[in-house]
């Protein structure tokens, strides 16, 4: 069987038991519950779903057992959903990935210093607070561009025909 067809199985029968755990499955014990991937072999006879759970592990234990309950029901939805010669068996696997990244995460975020804030150094970044060379350099730059200051009469536009 080729490895395409076998991706789009397991991506189908993933949507259909994601869907289905996420809107329909009424198990109190299984909640907080993502469907990560989906693995099958090429005789399409069972699958394996790597499921993450958050919580603690007693929580992840209680939703593993809800998933094993309502495996037979899962196995209706993909056999009512997919178009297949056999329904796979399923078995449901924790993947610790997705724990493992946010522990990485929360201790790089205690081992390096937290950044410093550009506009915490003092320099009167604020407005109305800029130094003085930079308040006239914009004033120059103004009346380089020939707009006429609120005392000063307008300089004649060239493109106008006078009136």
């Amino acid at each position: 069987m080729s490895q395409r067809r076998l991706a789009r199985v397991a991506q189908a029968v993933k949507q259909v038991v994601s869907q289905a755990i996420l809107m329909e499955m009424r198990d109190p014990r299984a909640r907080n519950i993502t469907v990560i991937s989906v693995e099958v072999p090429e005789d399409l006879r069972s699958a394996k779903v790597y499921v993450s759970v958050m919580g603690d592990p007693k929580t992840e234990r209680l939703s593993l057992k809800g998933l094993e309950a309502a495996r037979g029901w899962l196995q209706q939805k993909i056999a009512e959903e997919l178009d297949l010669r056999w329904t796979p068996v399923l078995s449901f696997i924790v993947d610790p990935g997705i724990k493992k990244s946010l522990e990485i995460s929360r201790q790089l975020r205690e081992a390096l210093p937290e950044p410093a804030d550009e506009d915490d150094d003092g320099e009167g970044d604020e407005e109305g607070e800029g130094d003085e060379e930079n308040d006239e350099e914009s004033a120059e730059s103004i009346e380089d561009e020939g707009t006429a200051g609120p005392d000063e009469p307008a300089p004649p536009n060239p493109d106008r025909e006078a009136p």
